[in-house]
Formats: structure tokens, sequence, C-alpha cells
């Protein structure tokens, strides 16, 4: 190895931290884990229980009192970073450190990338399948440094335990580390940029400039580099603005090797035309070309089955049409049957209207679809402008969310078995409305709802049209959206413009409050759905007490009907206990015993992809889904089928029932020696989040067909499916093994 000036010029930044840790480590024989800490330092870990063969996340907690600092991965000029040494049982391995995004500070002409008040490092956990159930210890002894206006090293040992079992079970840390998991920045190898030398300043010293595409829309905020023993990327960095763009950034390189290196690594901090941040990980190659927006489609997939990852960009008018036909064709999916049962019965009841009056209740229903996509199309811009995914349906992800949307289909119900009526201005009255109502207000509210409950469900040519909206600026955004909405209230308008189509249906009589009550029940169908996901947020004793919950909420929309809206002398009585029985209700069963705004997640591992063999319907075994998972069967030569699913995805479950958990799907894997594995979003998962972004998804379902060789690309498969189209991949996959031909 040669030794450069300006080897001996880093050397000398990172100097005084040396002198500060010798100097430390030695003054009067003491280690300076006996010195005060300034941080807190602690073992977090995604579950409590784990089962053998899956995974988990630990995390190492750093908790720093006010006006101190640690470092990331690349402290920078005069810093270094975090180490963790892992002293794990047999059977337990660790993945890479996981860095959330650090803040870029210079002070004296030093550049050092850091982090203040509290940081959780993330390392992802492997637990062999040959584990036996039992308790494990995990030890980490964890190095960094504790600085204010001086770096003081420190170490410490922490301690936790995680259990063996079949039945996997969350920690109470597990939303507070998946919230910093949202701030690690998501890997993106293919970012619109390269990178070549511009400038030689000296034998060892050179400038590296990245370029942005010109055509991509995204300008350079700055680049924070990785680590690195052979080279350094100066701190600082210089913007060259292209037609008032910066699309080109100067980085200055001290080599220390031989030969200058040949890729770079470290995240890209980018903006786009709208102001938005985009902010990657990423590694560079010098030299190459922009990366190409279409990858080639692997020989063995059928074009039937597209495949690609990024597909050719399709034009905006193409994809609003998908909008709105996908729209129209969300009305005929399960889970806007209840809503549809509402319109019906609106349209009997306006059958003996003017015209006029059916065309305006038509229209208001229209505008609730599409201000309630407005208000959707909101919550993705706001979601994505702090750098985060957003997905479809990801609020049925949402505990809080489920409980509120349980309790007022159960209100709705009960409003269609009349056991209280709507009234003008009570909140009981706002609730009923929302489903029941069918004035003005009402027809405005149904549309509010149908949007609501179309959420978990796509269509054919939605998905399609969803995945192209989230990868638009916010104006293109909210343009998709509002075409979705257009298209799902299109077929109802229509029908109140011309109220000719509706003579089929019967004139208006007494036989519609049996129908009333009729249509009551596909509600109840409904909220027993919400109540099945629901209760998976609060373990096995949040089944009883969320029932208990809508029982007493039952009774209490019965004292309102029977003593307040019927009785006229039992007013006081019946108002005192009604308030009573509200104050129980939230106060008792929705925060004391369910915890309801901060569920702790107690079986929240207790899905089938968190356990490690699942026997589905004719006797499909689901394994977790895991990439090592898939990496190692594909090393074995077996197809592998993965279905991204969840509980509150009405299209997962048909297809699981219809297409996948048959006798000739089953058959066909026996046949081929493939695996089924499983990744249930019911809850949030960022690997599957990445998993949906990588295949231009926007959510679940998602069905990939991997053939049975390394690195292989899998086949990916429409959303809406049937038996032929399952098998037809498998088919596909198995033949593009390589197979011996006995002679």
């Amino acid at each position: 190895m040669t030794h450069h000036p300006t080897m001996l010029r880093g050397f000398n930044r990172k100097l005084p931290v040396s002198i500060c840790q010798l100097a430390m480590a030695v003054f009067m024989g003491l280690p300076t884990s006996l010195w005060s800490a300034e941080t807190k330092v602690s073992l977090w870990t995604t579950k409590r229980a784990v089962a053998p063969g899956g995974t988990a996340t630990a995390a190492i907690v750093f908790e720093l009192k006010e006006g101190w600092h640690t470092y990331w991965r690349n402290g920078g000029d005069a810093a270094q970073p975090p180490s963790l040494a892992w002293d794990l049982p047999p059977g337990v391995e660790t993945g890479s450190i996981q860095w959330p995004l650090p803040e870029k500070e210079v002070a004296s002409g030093l550049t050092s990338y850091s982090y203040h008040e509290e940081v959780l490092l993330l390392v992802p956990l492997q637990f062999d399948a040959s584990l036996k159930p039992g308790q494990l210890n995990l030890q980490c002894q964890v190095n960094w440094l504790e600085c204010q206006e001086t770096c003081v090293p420190r170490q410490a040992k922490v301690l936790g335990t995680m259990e063996i079992s079949l039945e996997e079970k969350a920690s109470d840390e597990a939303p507070m580390i998946q919230r910093s998991a949202d701030l690690v920045p998501e890997i993106d190898n293919a970012l619109p940029l390269r990178a070549d030398w511009s400038k030689t300043l000296a034998e060892d010293e050179r400038i590296l400039t990245l370029e942005l595409d010109p055509q991509s829309g995204f300008r350079w905020l700055d680049f924070y580099p990785h680590e690195n023993d052979s080279f350094e990327l100066g701190g600082a960095s210089t913007l060259l603005p292209n037609r008032n763009e910066a699309i080109r950034l100067e980085k200055n390189v001290l080599n220390w090797e031989d030969s200058w290196p040949t890729q770079i690594s470290g995240v890209a901090l980018l903006i786009d035309m709208d102001e938005k941040p985009w902010i990657r990980e990423t590694t560079i190659v010098l030299g190459d070309s922009f990366p190409q927006t279409e990858k080639t489609t692997n020989s063995t997939q059928a074009t039937t089955l597209p495949s690609n990852k990024t597909p050719q960009r399709p034009s905006m008018l193409l994809m609003l049409g998908f909008a709105l036909l996908g729209g129209m064709i969300l009305n005929l999916m399960p889970c806007v049957l209840p809503v549809i049962s509402l319109k019906i019965l609106g349209f009997v009841e306006q059958g003996a209207e003017d015209r006029k009056k059916v065309f305006q209740m038509g229209l208001l229903y229209g505008l609730g679809v599409v201000v309630s996509f407005w208000a959707l199309a909101s919550i993705v811009i706001a979601i994505q402008s702090t750098g985060q995914s957003a997905n479809w349906g990801m609020q049925f992800q949402n505990p809080q969310f489920l409980i509120l949307m349980t309790i007022l289909l159960t209100l709705i119900a009960l409003n269609f078995f009349g056991v209280f009526e709507i009234t003008g201005g009570s909140l009981t009255g706002v609730a009923s409305r929302l489903g029941g109502g069918h004035g003005r207000g009402g027809a405005f509210a149904n549309g509010v709802l149908a949007t609501i409950l179309a959420t978990p469900c796509t269509a054919p040519f939605l998905g399609t049209a969803l995945g192209f909206a989230f990868t638009q600026p916010p104006s293109g955004i909210l343009l998709m959206f509002t075409t979705i909405g257009v298209g799902l209230a299109l077929p109802y308008v229509a029908l109140s413009w011309n109220p000719g189509w509706l003579q089929i249906l019967p004139r208006p009589g007494a036989w519609m409050t049996r129908f009333k009550v009729f249509m009551g029940f596909p509600m109840l169908g409904t909220v027993v759905w919400l109540y099945s996901i629901a209760r998976l947020h609060f373990g096995p004793g949040g089944d009883l007490w969320l029932g208990l919950c809508l029982v007493s909420i039952s009774l209490l929309a019965w004292i309102y009907g029977e003593c307040i809206q019927k009785a006229g002398s039992r007013k006081r009585w019946a108002w005192g206990a009604l308030l009573a029985g509200i104050l129980v209700t939230y106060g008792w069963i929705l925060e004391h015993e369910l915890n309801w705004r901060r569920p702790a997640l107690k079986d929240g591992g207790n899905t089938p992809s968190d356990a490690t063999l699942i026997s589905g319907k004719n006797g499909i075994q689901w394994m977790a889904w895991s990439e090592a998972a898939v990496i190692q069967a594909q090393q074995k030569g077996q197809v592998v089928l993965v279905d991204f699913t969840a509980k509150w995805c009405p299209n997962c479950q048909v297809n699981k029932k219809t297409s996948i958990e048959i006798p000739s799907v089953k058959e066909k894997l026996e046949s081929i020696g493939g695996l089924t594995m499983r990744g249930d979003y019911t809850f949030q998962d960022m690997r599957i989040t990445q998993k949906l972004k990588e295949y231009g998804r926007i959510g679940v379902p998602l069905v990939l067909v991997y053939p049975p060789s390394e690195g292989a690309e899998p086949i990916v498969l429409p959303e809406l499916l049937t038996p032929s189209i399952v098998l037809k991949a498998l088919d596909e996959a198995s033949g593009s093994a390589m197979v011996p031909v006995d002679g």
C-alpha cells in the first residue's frame, strides 16, 4: 500500500478523536464505561416470541441528553460511527445495520453526520428453523462516541430475551421500531443519475460529478456518502445549475489506494419538480450512462403474464381511461355491496318523485364520492411529501379506523332494523344518516361511505391506474383519483339522470319497511367482517372486549330509540343512563381494556405470514415469506409461489378460495416440487410495502411465481386470478429449470 500525503491529512482530521479515545481509556486505568454517560442505550426487539425459521428486528436505542449527539455510519471528517458486537445463541444470525437518515452539520470547516435526542439502529435477526422452543438470551456490546463540545468514547453491554415459540407475539416496542424503520432510506440502485470523474486536482485527489437525467424532473439537495476504507468523499457538496436546475453535484475525493474506485454508494437527497423530497440509498457505477427505464423481459415468461418491474411509462390519457373504467367496475366488488343495497333502497324511495329531484340526489351522491377521493388524494400527497410510502387500503391497517368503522356500521344496521330512527341534529342521527339517510345529506354521505368501503378492494384496470397515480406529482395524483371517483359514481348519476331506466323497480309501499330491515343484514355482515380484522390488533382478550363494546353500543342505541325517541316521561332518566353507558363503554372498554388508541399488538404476530408452517385449504402448506427463504428455495431448484395478502382484502380472499387453495393447484405444486409462501399485509410491514412498490402495485393482492434458478425474475400474476392463470404460471416457471434428460 502506498501512503499518499492526503491519507495523512485524513488521518490528522481524525487525530483529535483518537487522542480523546486514548486519553479517556487510560486515564487512571479506568474503563470508559465507568464514567457518567450522557446517553442511555438499550435493546428492543419487534417480537417477544418468534417461530423457528422466522425473522425479527432488533433495535439498539440511543437516548441522548439535550445538546449531545452521536454519529451515522459515516461519521464525517472527525468522527467515528457506533459499532455493535453481538453475542447470540447458535442458530441466530444478524443482518447489516439499517441507519436512519442523519443530520449534516458543518463546524470549523469539518463536516459530520450526526444523530440527536434519540436514534434507533435497526438490525435484522434470522432464526434457524431447527431452533427448539424456549428462551433465548441476546447480548450486544455497543461502542459509540458521545459528543458535545468534545467527544467521549463510551461502551455498554445491552441485554434482551426472546422466546422461540410456534405462536409469535409482537413486543410493546414494535410500533416505535416500525416508526424508526420508516426513517431508513429505501434502497434504489436505478435512480436516473450517472457519475464520473470531471477533474484531477492532484495525484490522489479528483473531483467527482454526479449528474441527474435532465428529463427526470429531479434536482439535487445533497449526497451523503457511505464510509469507505480506500477513499474519502468530502463532506462539502457543490451544486452546478443547468437552466436554473441543480442537476449536477460535485464532491472532492481523496484516494488512499493505487487504483481509483469504480463505484460509490451513499444516500441521494433529491427533490422533484413539485418540491417533494426523494431520499434513497443507492450504489452508482462510475462511467455508466443513465439507467434504462425498461428492463429486458425474461424469455421464459409469457406475454400474458407481465413480469417487468419497471415497464415503459404509459400515457396519462390511457391511464385516465383505466381509472374511469376501474372505478366503474369497482361497483361490482364485494366491498361496495352494502352501499349498493342503500342505493337500491334510495332509488325505490325516489321512484315517485320528480325527475329533477332524483337527478339532484344522484349528483350529490357523486359529489360525496369525488370529494372523498380528493381527501384520499390529499392524504397520499401528504404522506409522500414526507418521503414515506402510501398504499391503497392502508387505513385498514389502522386499529382506530377499524373500530370506528365497525361502530358506525353497527349503528347503521341497527337503524335499518328499526332500533332507533334518524332525527334532526343528534350525534346518533349523524351516524345514521351516514348509511340510512336518503335526503340531500344522506345522498352525499352515501357517497362518502361508498368510497371508504371501496378502498380495500381493487378491480381490473384500477390497480394499473393506481400504480401509475402513486408515481405522479401531486397534480397527477389528484387528477387520477378524481377520475376514479367519477367512475365509481357514474352508474348512479346516469341512472338518476334518466329515471326511465328505474321503471323496473316496484312503486314505493309498505313492502319498503321490510326491505329496509332486509338490507340491514348485508350491513351486519360487513360489521362481522370489520370485527374479524379489528380484533387482530388487540390479542385474544380483544375478541371479548371488542364484542362487549358492540353489545354495549347496541344497548345504548336501543335505550335511545325506546326511552328517548318513543317515551315521553322517562327521558331525563334515559339521558342519564345513556350518558353513563357512553362513559363506561369508552372509558372502561375502549380505553382501559382495549387501549384502543395505542394497542400493544398483543397477538399481532399471530398471522399466517408469521407462522413457520400454516395448513391452508385442500392441504396446501404455507411458509412465512422472506427474501432469504425465496433465494434459498431457488438455490434448491424449487418453484416458489408467493401470495402477498391481507385479511382485510376481499380480492385476496376470493383469489385464495377460487384460484390458489384448490385441488388442481395443489396437485401441480406437488408434481413440480413447488413451495408456497405467504406475506401477510394485514399489519403494516415495510418489507411488503417495498415489494409492492418494486412491482408497481399500490396494494395487495400481489402473487409472484419464481422460477427454480437463483436470481430469476418472478412471473407477476394479475390482481384477479383464475385457476388457469395460476396453473399456466406454475407450468412456465417449472419449465424454465434445466432438467436433465435421461439417455
